[in-house]
């Protein structure tokens, strides 16, 4: 299995995730699953600025994520994807595609109607109910800043 991370966080490939998670797991790919990322070369760059020089990225839209997991887990590149959304995650799940896997909250921040869970996600009710629907889908889903700090399940998170 050469996905060795699925991410949550509004901030994608950022500090935590390549220096914090990259070196822990290995990692030389990442993908990130935004539909408008995935049409933007210009931010697709700026992202890009920030692997290093032994990581790659691409930018993919949910739909071509969806038909392109089976080919990612069968890829030797130790892999992360990352998605900013609950709802794109979600979307990557549905049909049983995630099931068994593991789902980590990164930064998840605060807007209106959200609620403060643990310093770095925040919820409301959309997120609270897309949560459920990831892990109706069979995916266990916590929340872990880095990967030695202690994860929060999602009992926990949604109380």
């Amino acid at each position: 299995m050469s996905v060795v991370l699925y991410r949550i966080d509004e901030r994608l490939i950022h500090g935590q995730v390549v220096m914090g998670w990259g070196p822990q797991l290995g990692v030389d790919h990442y993908v990130v699953v935004d539909d408008e990322l995935a049409t933007s070369q210009w931010e697709q760059d700026l992202y890009r600025l920030g692997l290093p020089d032994n990581a790659s990225a691409d930018f993919l839209t949910v739909d071509d994520a969806r038909a392109r997991l089976t080919e990612l887990d069968a890829d030797a590149r130790k892999t992360v994807v990352l998605t900013r959304t609950i709802v794109a995650m979600t979307a990557l799940a549905e049909g049983d595609r995630l099931r068994g896997r593991e789902v980590n909250l990164g930064g998840l921040h605060h807007s209106p109607g959200r609620t403060e869970r643990v310093p770095y996600v925040f919820l409301g009710q959309e997120e609270e109910e897309g949560l459920q629907a990831l892990a109706d889908e069979g995916v266990e889903v916590s929340a872990r800043d880095l990967p030695g700090s202690r994860a929060v399940d999602l009992e926990t998170l949604l109380g």
